[in-house]
């Protein structure tokens, strides 16, 4: 599949459409179509032509709660009439590309020259000994061995450039294709939430097919389009397709369309995939990209590849990084976002029909302007230098002009002496038949000039800096760093501040709750249940596993005496694991209150940095559990559950006592510190739960949760 062109994808999935979609109520197109349509106009849409969304999901034969059957056959029905969740990767540059490209180097090009002038000259024979009366050139006259090995100098640079070239292009393409094979692994280890069969799965991102109801959360880059079923105060960053920064608000009865390759930076949800692979709207501007690039790849018959005509959604420095976990070999990418070809080919997203989707980067190929043609054929020729290769650059064309001059002054000098020595000291004549023996003496001075300049430019110069980089290469392999090219070790070697992610690369990112501050007392360990009041651990218990996503779990282990699997979020998996610790069980109070019955949930988000569920009690009151980062919980509360499971007043001295001997002494220790608050309100009146800043306030603590993320053992 890898050499399949976009367009071949494209239309390979285009032809499945005649057949009315294999039995299933919906076509590819008409799929298509419908994720063309945002907001009002879209639930409209999905109203009139499918009766909601539970009729779409009966057209696509699947189950809004407990999503598709898993059957092998059925999954292989929607691969081949809906399509598959990938999208073909651009072709590879061949290793006869490589090599044009390392040959374009400026230090190559002057030694090239160089060495075509030197073996070119090393086959002319200077003049014999011409007749007297002619007069005679102290030249330094080389012996005969010396003339006959002439062109040994021009081969063997000529032999240093073919090393430089073979070099550069040898590393760049082993190194491309290693980096394929990781990235084709990384793709298929990058997972997501299914429901199939009722149950919830990690299913690599590749498996999703049309008709999967895939679980959203918080922090999650969705991979297929599809349409909201149930959401919780969903918030979606659409830029990467749209450029527009604001955060868009999702609900299934207003805005249901969800895009792949947006973010979710609020809320959790459950949506039907709709749209996957090429027939999704990242796959379709990909396919129009890479339409766009092919056209004028062809209108310019140029070899080389343009920066922009495959632009890829991934901003990546040309550095190395590394994880240096075994196993674990990072990536050092070098393209490079044209963003204004993406915002433009969006826009293309608005015309109706896939027809006009296509013809779209054909018009902007031929109908583009003169001067941004222009511009285009600048941009290939100029290719981004490192700073060594600048630096070599500029120092070989500096040598360069002073060997020019050098040898300019040698020919001027030699034709000087030869003149003044024949014509003015020896006052000879200008004869017609020694015309020809003068010319031959002045091509002699000619040659004795390019000898100074060729001596001049340094041709080991390229083939130390390439075969030292190559070594660097190896040498950082070993440490599992990919490097793709060479020039990106050097880049490296300038670095003098690696900013690096902590959880998950520093760290094994498995949130483990070791300390607790409960009832008025500071557990180093965790402890036994028994020493904490029965009413203090029943609203524990109950405030972490409701106000926490339901889609967090800890699963059993996959081996014998393997650590428990985390699912979900990390920091809410170290809770649950507390929970378990208690000896309680989260699912049993979860299953008393499922997520539908949820009166009201203030997801987790940067501003707030908190999260909070409300729930309806039997009486009709309300009970709202909050939790979040310790130092902003703990200033919303005004009550602490004592050592009898009683609230307490607590005051500010009280708080920033507590941060004293509590939280800091955690913090010291390394341990993130998560608190766990309550609050009651009366249900006449109800309160107005969109004034956030009423309703986050008077909180009652239980407790404060120290949660280590152990640092990997290398």
């Amino acid at each position: 599949m890898g050499d399949m062109t976009n367009s071949d994808f494209y239309t390979k999935n285009q032809r499945n459409d005649s057949n009315h979609a294999g039995g299933f109520g919906c076509s590819l197109m008409e799929l298509r179509s419908l994720m063309e349509l945002r907001g009002t106009e879209a639930v409209v849409k999905i109203q009139e032509d499918y009766a909601g969304v539970e009729g779409l999901c009966q057209r696509l034969k699947t189950s809004p709660t407990e999503g598709l059957a898993g059957d092998a056959i059925d999954l292989d029905k929607r691969k081949e009439v809906f399509g598959q969740n990938l999208i073909p990767p651009k072709k590879p540059k061949t290793f006869l590309q490589l090599v044009w490209e390392a040959l374009q180097d400026v230090t190559l090009i002057i030694l090239e020259i160089a060495a075509m002038i030197s073996l070119g000259l090393s086959f002319y024979q200077p003049p014999g000994e011409g007749s007297e009366s002619c007069g005679t050139a102290n030249a330094g006259a080389e012996d005969e061995g010396e003339a006959e090995a002439g062109w040994i100098e021009g081969a063997a640079i000529l032999l240093s450039v073919v090393c430089v070239v073979l070099v550069t292009a040898f590393n760049d393409w082993s190194k491309e294709k290693q980096f394929r094979g990781l990235q084709s692994r990384i793709e298929q280890e990058q997972k997501f939430q299914v429901v199939r069969g009722g149950q919830v799965i990690q299913l690599p991102v590749s498996d999703i097919v049309v008709g999967d109801i895939a679980q959203i959360k918080y922090g999650d880059l969705l991979p297929a389009d599809g349409v909201l079923i149930q959401g919780n105060d969903l918030k979606i960053d659409e830029s990467s397709l749209t450029g527009e920064s604001d955060h868009v608000r999702k609900s299934a009865d207003k805005d249901p369309m969800l895009l792949s390759g947006t973010h979710v930076m609020e809320g959790s949800g459950r949506m039907v995939v709709m749209a996957v692979g090429v027939n999704s709207q990242t796959g379709i501007i990909f396919t129009l990209l890479g339409a766009g690039g092919e056209e004028e790849e062809k209108k310019e018959k140029k070899d080389c590849s343009h920066p922009s005509s495959h632009p890829i959604a991934t901003i990546a420095t040309d550095g190395a990084a590394s994880a240096n976990a075994p196993g674990n070999t990072s990536l050092v990418n070098g393209k490079m976002q044209d963003g204004n070809m993406e915002n433009n080919q969006t826009k293309v997203k608005k015309q109706d029909g896939a027809a006009a989707m296509e013809m779209q980067p054909l018009k902007s190929a031929e109908g583009g302007e003169t001067d941004e043609k222009e511009k285009k054929k600048a941009n290939v020729s100029k290719k981004e230098k490192s700073v060594l290769q600048g630096k070599l650059t500029k120092l070989a064309v500096q040598i360069g002009k002073a060997g020019l001059v050098m040898s300019a002054i040698t020919v001027i000098i030699l034709v000087l002496y030869f003149a003044i020595d024949n014509f003015v000291l020896q006052k000879r004549p200008w004869l017609p038949e020694c015309t020809p023996v003068y010319i031959q003496y002045f091509v002699k001075f000619f040659i004795i000039g390019v000898t100074v300049l060729v001596v001049a430019v340094p041709e080991g110069l390229p083939l130390a800096v390439t075969i030292s980089l190559a070594y660097s290469v190896k040498k950082m392999m070993k440490d599992n760093n990919l490097v793709r090219h060479l020039d990106a070790c050097e880049t490296m070697g300038n670095a003098t501040a690696i900013c690096s992610d902590k959880t998950g690369t520093l760290t094994t990112n498995r949130m483990t709750a070791v300390e607790c501050f409960v009832a008025d007392v500071h557990y180093k360990e965790i402890p036994d249940p028994s020493s904490i009041p029965a009413k203090t651990l029943e609203t524990l218990v109950n405030a972490i596993s409701l106000n926490s996503a339901y889609t967090t779990k800890i699963l059993p282990a996959d081996k014998d005496g393997g650590l428990p699997k985390q699912v979900g979020n990390k920091t809410e998996c170290g809770l649950l694991g507390l929970v378990l610790d208690l000896k309680r069980d989260y699912q049993t109070v979860r299953n008393q209150i499922p997520e539908e019955k949820l009166y009201k949930v203030y997801t987790f988000n940067s501003v707030r940095k908190s999260m909070s569920t409300v729930i309806k009690l039997p009486d009709g009151n309300f009970r709202m559990y909050s939790k979040g980062a310790s130092e902003i919980i703990l200033k919303k509360c005004s009550y602490i559950l004592n050592e009898v499971g009683e609230p307490r007043a607590f005051r500010p001295r009280d708080r920033d006592e507590m941060v004293k001997k509590v939280i800091e002494p955690m913090a010291c220790s390394g341990l993130r510190t998560i608190c766990v608050a309550y609050r009651d309100f009366s249900g006449d009146p109800e309160p107005n739960w969109d004034d956030e800043n009423n309703i986050l306030t008077e909180l009652t603590a239980i407790c404060v949760v120290g949660i280590e993320d152990p640092v990997r053992p290398e």
